[in-house]
């Protein structure tokens, strides 16, 4: 087994997600910015963002990569020209492209810049991975359809110096690496151009051309079925066969994603990743540990996708479209007030008295209770309904700046 201890790159659709993710556990962080992104309904990041989401980053040691992976019209190719020269001065640790085009621009335009070449170009043979190689890439994501066994095999066949980037975790595509046009048939939004409306996770009825309004359900259940929505992956149980099939990055979905999500997910595969490499012992030992904190970011249940095989009907989630909540997110800690109170942007309602959960990026999770809470004019209220308002909040127990404030959903219970 490889003993070299991999990337663990985090996913941030917005400034505030960035610096999430590297508080609470990335090596890299990968983001879009405002064009030719691959998540146009994620918030994405101006220059200036970017340019802060950076130096952010780099002053805690840790990598940014921005993605570029559209596949581009020819009306697209003046704009990606610019676009790439602005990146040039931004200075990112890497591209993330998929289309020849854009490759041979960003080579042209900021040469000194690592390409890496996305999930989906359709990675699934060492062929490919040479011939990126042979074109002046440093790293291929592989396809989501290769088993790890497959994984193994390229790496045994490609240079060593050359990274295989892998998910190991997040939403699952119906379609062939995510090359769907689904969306383009249904709502005129290219999942191919960054606005995909994800109609897989739809509920679907079959006609007959003879009966055009009658609607029978595919599978007979009340509530119709899903017939294309799958379950999310997890391999936080699998990290030594992950290591094993010599993956040097592994890769977390999800740029739509709140902090919430981002956090949780960064800092369980954080701690199981050192943990492996303290002792396997110790990574068995604290398996549940993992299991549990995993589950307390949005899911839609969990499967390993492609890794052991292909994914049978098991796969599957056919009664239903809607994640999995067991914690609502609250907001952060930003700073402390001239009164030593913490300051958070409000993201769902919560009330004077309430019994909350303080998460810190060492794995601590501590009960407080919300003591004393007032709005940014000074004012105390009782409770918070109003959404991105900033709270100034006494707690039982004083939290730390980026800590995540969350409540346990009992509507899950």
């Amino acid at each position: 087994m490889r003993r070299e201890k991999p990337e663990l790159l985090i996913p941030a659709g917005s400034l505030e997600v960035l610096k999430t993710a590297v508080i609470y556990g990335a090596d890299a962080v990968y983001i879009g910015g405002d064009a030719f992104s691959l998540r146009a309904k994620a918030k994405n990041f101006s220059r200036e963002e970017m340019e802060e989401g950076i130096a952010f980053a780099h002053e805690r040691g840790v990598k940014v990569y921005i993605t570029a992976n559209i596949f581009a019209h020819n009306y697209d190719l003046n704009a990606a020209e610019k676009y790439f020269a602005e990146l040039k001065e931004i200075k990112p640790d890497a591209l993330i492209i998929s289309d020849p085009g854009m490759f041979s621009l960003a080579r042209k335009i900021c040469p000194e810049i690592e390409i890496h070449i996305s999930t989906q170009a359709n990675n699934t043979n060492y062929l490919t991975y040479n011939f990126w190689w042979e074109q002046g890439a440093k790293r291929v994501v592989t396809a989501r359809e290769l088993s790890l066994a497959e994984t193994k095999q390229i790496r045994d066949n490609i240079p060593e110096e050359m990274e295989i980037e892998s998910f190991i975790h997040g939403a699952m595509c119906i379609s062939y690496s995510g090359r769907c046009l689904l969306s383009n048939y249904f709502t005129g939004r290219d999942s191919n151009r960054g606005a995909c409306t994800h109609p897989c996770r739809w509920k679907y009825y079959i006609s007959e051309e003879t009966r055009p309004n009658e609607y029978l359900p595919v599978y007979e259940n009340e509530r119709g079925t899903y017939i294309f929505n799958s379950k999310d992956l997890c391999m936080i149980e699998y990290i030594p066969e992950m290591i094993d099939a010599g993956i040097d990055s592994f890769k977390i979905e999800g740029r739509m994603k709140t902090a919430l999500y981002v956090a949780t997910v960064a800092r369980t595969y954080r701690k199981a990743i050192d943990d492996f490499f303290e002792s396997e012992e110790l990574y068995r030992k604290n398996m549940d540990w993992y299991r549990a904190e995993i589950a307390k970011c949005t899911y839609r249940q969990f499967s390993t996708g492609f890794y052991f095989g292909k994914p049978d009907e098991n796969s599957q989630i056919y009664d239903s479209n809607t994640y999995v909540s067991e914690y609502i997110y609250l907001g952060f800690i930003e700073y402390f007030d001239e009164k030593g109170l913490a300051v958070i942007s409000q993201r769902n309602k919560f009330l004077e008295g309430d019994a909350i959960e303080i998460m810190k990026p060492n794995g601590d999770n501590i009960s407080v209770t919300v003591e004393e809470m007032y709005n940014d004019e000074g004012e105390r209220v009782e409770s918070c309904p109003h959404p991105l308002e900033k709270i100034h909040l006494k707690l039982s127990v004083k939290p730390e700046v980026y800590d995540i404030i969350r409540v346990e959903n009992t509507n899950t219970k």
